[in-house]
């Protein structure tokens, strides 16, 4: 249903039944990590003009990863890390457990 490098990837789907008998399938709600759960890699001081999308471009070779940043640092609107000189943590995805690459 997703690409494999969406935040909803691995959303399980639901299905609700309507009482005219049709049928309903939605993705179940996704669930923020905890930031201490995630293994980080690195940090990032944001700079002058920087986006999020272009961090994330250059930490992960893909600007649509902004979320794994956003998800990292805590924050639920993601224009709120973008605040010079704050430092971003860059982490591993949350399937990857703690402790790094096997």
């Amino acid at each position: 249903m997703f690409s494999i490098t969406s935040r909803y990837q691995c959303i399980p789907t639901a299905v609700l039944e309507l009482p005219d008998g049709r049928r309903v399938v939605y993705v179940r709600r996704r669930l923020l990590p905890q930031p201490e759960a995630l293994s980080q890699l690195s940090e990032h001081e944001v700079g002058q003009g920087e986006r999020l999308d272009q961090i994330a471009h250059d930490v992960f070779g893909d600007a649509e990863q902004f979320w794994r940043i956003a998800d990292a640092s805590r924050a639920l609107d993601p224009d709120d890390l973008i605040v010079r000189g704050r430092r971003l943590r860059i982490t591993l995805d949350a399937d990857i457990p703690q402790g790094g690459l096997l």
